[in-house]
């Protein structure tokens, strides 16, 4: 394959670029990122002499077109949106320019090259929540129900991929994950702040809503679903990708202070952001049978390698941490 993967500074997409030069060496990759406060070119730097690198922006159909064409691509990975629940309360308009518009541009350019594939990476978000004492999951055929900026900004834009192809016959497949964790998170997210603020011993911020639970994803597990689904999965058609593993954020914060040594005191509760929602739980049997994933990474033994990799690259997140550009408490 020849791929652009755009997004590809961030957390989840410069692993899967890592993933991908690693097991297909022979493949061309173009990494391409606008490098905004969560993209780090840094991420890639193990695997620079392997790829090409452009900085810019999905929602520049020009540039992401003449990429495409100048360097023979044939199969787009989409990973480029923004991604962080808090920003999206108090910047929604951002996530409205980049996610749906973004998307849809980036979608144009793939119709003019006439690309193989456009894999484009959502949630599990875009289906709502879940109550907390119920056995509901989602699955494909969940309707979509989202409930905050960021939530609506990825379900628009899963729209536009589908209507791409009904429309104007792009080849596209989608996958909706659970949520993901590992190396190379930027320290906004839960695990890496929990991880980061306890080496420091600061305050571990819990919502007051701390029995509400994610299902958790190794990051890798996620790169190698997707790399299922572009070789095997079927054109116009969704996977959701998750583990079955869930956890509240209590329970996270309690293995993180585990792991670190640190005391049970640096927990703290912050008010719920507006739009909380309780529970996401997927249903990956589609993908698990049609085209035979099985995630490879026990949770707990995931979780405690990853705090161990942010004790480990201190100077890899401690000038991110300055970068955030919400703090939890800024819609009060």
């Amino acid at each position: 394959m020849r791929l652009l993967v755009t997004g590809a500074a961030g957390f989840i997409g410069s692993n899967f670029v890592r993933y991908w030069v690693e097991r297909h060496p022979d493949d061309t990759v173009v990494a391409y990122d606008l490098l905004t406060y969560a993209g780090n070119r840094a991420n890639l730097a193990d695997v620079e002499d392997r790829i090409a690198f452009v900085e810019g922006d999905i929602g520049d159909r020009e540039l992401a077109e003449r990429t495409l064409r100048e360097h023979e691509l044939d199969t787009i990975v989409n990973f480029a949106a923004e991604s962080h629940n808090s920003l999206a309360v108090v910047d929604p308009g951002l996530f409205a320019r980049t996610n749906v518009l973004g998307t849809q541009l980036l979608l144009e350019a793939a119709r003019a090259v006439g690309v193989d594939r456009f894999h484009h990476i959502s949630t599990c978000e875009v289906y709502g929540d879940l109550a907390l004492d119920t056995d509901e999951v989602f699955t494909e055929d969940s309707p979509y129900r989202p409930r905050t900026p960021y939530n609506a900004s990825k379900a628009a834009a899963d729209h536009y991929v589908r209507a791409y192809h009904e429309t104007f016959g792009v080849p596209v497949t989608i996958t909706n994950c659970s949520n993901n964790y590992g190396p190379f998170q930027f320290p906004e997210k839960v695990i890496p702040l929990f991880a980061t603020n306890a080496l420091d011993d600061e305050p571990l911020p819990l919502y007051a809503s701390t029995q509400n639970k994610r299902e958790w994803l190794h990051v890798l597990d996620h790169c190698s679903a997707i790399e299922l689904v572009l070789q095997r999965g079927r054109v116009s058609e969704t996977y959701l990708v998750g583990s079955g593993v869930e956890a509240t954020v209590e329970e996270i914060a309690d293995r993180v202070l585990d792991a670190l040594g640190k005391p049970q005191s640096l927990k703290t509760i912050v008010p719920d952001r507006p739009g909380h929602d309780r529970r996401y739980l997927l249903d990956s049997s589609k993908l698990r049978t049609e085209l035979g994933w099985e995630p490879a990474f026990d949770f707990d033994d995931g979780l405690r390698a990853t705090v161990e990799w942010y004790a480990e690259h201190r100077g890899w997140w401690e000038p991110l941490k300055q970068r955030a550009p919400v703090s939890e408490t800024a819609w009060r």
